[in-house]
């Protein structure tokens, strides 16, 4: 990805700070303000296992260790860092196995809470842009069946969805009260490079190498399919513009593709046999979003832009980054 040079020299020497940093999105996040010359701190729950990640997606931060369920502690290193901006992209639920109904709580909305509180007592005044971009989800909508406008009712269904929310409430809340600029950028079926392994996406790709048969569902159901670097530039984007504090934003293509739309172009381009895809072997998960096109007008108006990488692209694009690291399917 060829970042715009304003938009690369907007954050050229600008003291930054990823939480979630060695995450799915958290990055290509961070390698994206690396490559605009970000002064970049990235924070992470473990550096054994996060320095391997920097060094595969050319990531040269400075690395904190640190907990975030120790609130106090990242707000203390905060202090000690005094960032311009700070990307949150951390967040406790998508991983199947976590459950804890107070983690989720803690990561998700409460350190949210607090960061304003510390952004509030301790912003850059000669910083332009927004203090906080805080990513948020598209299951914080649960299952309302329209065309996902952000003032939206939601109504989640999950406890991910829930903490969620709570947490973009804590931004909608805390920024205008606190008199500082943050906005919730809405994500939805964000893929690529770096996903966790049972996904669709890398699914496919091991079925590429392995061509073991995969069940699947039916795949009826439709997603906005959206290119990880398009949210990563999407993101930095957003913590440029002049968003009110507080609000929200979907971070979309504005385009729905079945499930099942989906795998079929990645089994054409990945060589995938036919035989080896088994629809309907397992159920639908339950819960699973039903809604129109994803309303992303506000996106538009605020950047003049959005993601544009299409299915078909984003899907070889990821094939040939794993090509590239020695992963990819033969």
């Amino acid at each position: 990805m060829c970042l715009e040079s304003n938009l690369a020299s907007s954050y050229t020497g600008v003291r930054t700070v990823v939480l979630g940093a060695s995450g799915f999105i958290g990055r290509w996040v961070a390698r994206t303000l690396c490559k605009s010359g970000a002064h970049v701190f990235l924070f992470v729950l473990d550096r054994a296992i996060a320095e391997p990640v920097f060094s595969e997606y050319s990531i040269a931060g400075q690395v904190i260790e640190i907990d975030l369920l120790q609130s106090n502690k990242v707000c203390q290193a905060l202090q000690n860092i005094m960032p311009s901006i700070v990307f949150n992209l951390a967040g406790y639920g998508v991983n199947p196995i976590e459950r804890n109904e107070l983690i989720a709580y803690q990561v998700n909305a409460d350190l949210v809470r607090e960061i304003c509180h510390w952004i509030a007592e301790f912003k850059d005044k000669k910083w332009s842009g927004q203090h906080l971009v805080h990513v948020g989800s598209a299951l914080e909508y649960g299952n309302i069946h329209n065309n996902l406008a952000e003032d939206s009712e939601p109504n989640p269904t999950t406890l991910y969805g829930n903490s969620k929310l709570a947490g973009t409430k804590n931004v909608a809340r805390y920024c205008p009260e606190l008199g500082i600029r943050g906005l919730t950028a809405r994500l939805f079926s964000v893929y690529g490079p770096g996903e966790l392994p049972k996904r669709l996406l890398p699914s496919l790709l091991e079925t590429a190498s392995t061509e073991q048969p995969l069940p699947l569902t039916v795949g009826r159901q439709k997603r906005d399919f959206t290119y990880v670097e398009d949210i990563a530039e999407g993101l930095l984007r957003l913590g440029l513009s002049t968003a009110l504090p507080g609000e929200i934003v979907n971070l979309a293509t504005g385009v729905l593709t079945s499930v099942r739309d989906f795998i079929e172009t990645a089994a054409k381009i990945l060589h995938i046999p036919q035989e080896a895809l088994l629809f309907g072997a397992i159920p639908t998960r339950e819960g699973e979003m039903h809604h129109l096109p994803v309303n992303i007008q506000r996106l538009k108006s605020l950047l003049s832009w959005n993601p544009a990488t299409n299915v078909p692209d984003g899907i070889r694009k990821t094939q040939e980054w794993m090509m590239i690291q020695g992963r990819g399917n033969d």
